[in-house]
């Protein structure tokens, strides 16, 4: 295996191959000391794959995984428990990344770490050349493209490239073994093999990832079809395994297969696809297969903006629209349009209960009630410049009850989606608690969210608080 990914000379890129077509050729172009301007990863060895793909690492903090409602394409922002951040595609050409851009504007993303392209298909590039543009130009930039290597004939792909090297953005060139060091969570490469498969086919040699935070795991397969599955099962087996699966290939039925579901083991599952997709995603093939099997299936074009968030014992799944998830009766969802702004509530709690009335204000944890936690104080603008002040930026709340609320596994979350996850915490009678948005060390009176940028915005927003089964237990607006 190869402890990092391979940087490209985009000189050979342009490189035109015949006459009648011109193809971008990636090539290797020697060993990197790092994968980004900031970062060097350590090397991936047999030993860190295993602990990675089977889910046994400790973690700390929380982990959120976006699927960003693109119609008939997909995007997927990962944003790990200290603030560093991962998009996997940037959705369809036709849409020049304008729901990605607006997405991650919503959510105050002033800089992608690592930029994932998942394949060359113009369905997954649509946004890149407009999101390096905009990040290297209006905002914090890109840390380093990450790319299978394998090259386009299209003018998206062409734009891409332009804008990678008109930006002098590291590109390397990834393959199944390679380090993606976010911070926070394991990350393993797990295709695309070297030699490719299928003749260089894009789709079967997606860039696969599974995320691993605590014991749960994320499985991102890109448009890996039937050979690239075949190729995971029997080079991973029970590897695979992983908590929630996305459906390769917008739920095609070439994907998704049996064996590879049997072998996944997924508890949940995610289909990114247009509503009316032209190509019938997600097939009635494949939600059969889902239905065989009783996997709650969620849907971007009925369910909106979809995140799940880990905070490495559980996973919560929050969408915008509250539709069907049993795989059979998908489609009686209503249509959400991509680019469409809410609120997420949860709707299902993986390593727990589904939720039944996420509006419900009683809180049954503890045998408290929701009027005795309150917030006291809310100081969102911190002295000076708010991201290099992170922790005069904070929330206080109050136990204004007679009995100690056992907050453990209760979450904090703005009207942005970010969510902090409380730690094995127990608030007195008359306490109160002050979390800070930056890092520090956890004590009796302090907690830390551990962001890397502001959470609270100074114009208003809405702290919402959900206890450890998902129930809102309050929601305080201001200013």
């Amino acid at each position: 295996m190869r402890p990092v990914p391979q940087p490209v000379s985009l000189y050979t890129a342009r490189t035109t191959v015949t006459a009648i077509a011109v193809a971008f050729l990636i090539v290797l172009a020697g060993c990197s000391t790092g994968v980004g301007p900031d970062t060097t990863p350590a090397p991936t060895t047999d030993d860190d794959l295993s602990q990675t793909t089977t889910g046994t690492t400790d973690a700390n903090g929380t982990l959120e995984v976006h699927f960003i409602n693109v119609g008939q394409s997909v995007s997927t922002l990962v944003v790990g428990p200290t603030g560093e951040t991962m998009l996997i595609d940037s959705g369809h050409y036709r849409d020049d990344g304008e729901y990605v851009l607006q997405y991650l504007q919503r959510h105050n993303i002033d800089r992608i770490d690592y930029l994932i392209t998942s394949h060359n298909d113009a369905d997954h590039i649509g946004g890149n050349a407009a999101i390096i543009e905009y990040f290297e130009t209006e905002a914090d930039g890109i840390g380093a493209v990450y790319d299978p290597g394998i090259a386009a004939s299209t003018q998206t792909y062409a734009e891409y490239l332009d804008a990678i090297e008109e930006h002098d953005v590291t590109l390397y060139e990834t393959r199944e073994g390679d380090s993606i060091p976010l911070d926070g969570v394991d990350v393993a490469v797990l295709g695309p093999p070297e030699p490719y498969l299928e003749n260089e086919a894009r789709n079967e040699n997606s860039i696969v990832l599974k995320l691993t935070h605590g014991e749960t795991s994320f499985l991102l397969t890109g448009d890996a079809e039937d050979d690239q599955e075949a190729y995971l099962v029997d080079t991973y087996g029970s590897q695979l395994q992983a908590t929630v699966l996305k459906a390769g290939h917008h739920g095609s039925s070439s994907s998704s297969s049996e064996s590879f579901l049997d072998t996944v083991q997924p508890q949940a599952i995610i289909v990114s696809s247009a509503y009316d997709s032209q190509y019938g995603h997600p097939t009635e093939e494949v939600l059969e297969r889902f239905a065989d099997r009783s996997l709650p299936t969620f849907w971007t074009a009925t369910h909106g903006d979809i995140v799940l968030v880990s905070d490495g014992q559980g996973v919560s799944v929050r969408t915008q629209q509250d539709a069907p998830t049993d795989p059979q009766a998908l489609r009686d969802g209503a249509p959400v349009e991509p680019g469409t702004s809410g609120d997420l509530v949860e709707r299902l709690r993986l390593g727990g209960e589904p939720v039944t009335d996420p509006t419900a204000t009683t809180v049954t944890d503890g045998g408290t009630t929701s009027g005795e936690l309150s917030v006291a104080t809310i100081h969102a603008d911190a002295d000076g410049d708010d991201r290099e002040n992170l922790n005069d930026e904070y929330i206080v709340f109050e136990n204004t009850g007679d009995e100690s609320i056992d907050l453990s596994g209760w979450t904090v979350t703005d009207d942005a989606g970010h969510t902090y996850t409380f730690p094995a915490f127990t608030l007195d009678p008359s306490a109160t608690v002050t979390l800070r948005t930056g890092s520090g060390t956890d004590t009796a009176t302090d907690l830390y969210w551990g962001a890397s940028s502001p959470i609270w915005n100074n114009a208003g927003d809405t702290v919402i608080v959900t206890n450890s089964t998902g129930e809102q237990v309050l929601s305080e607006t201001y200013p």
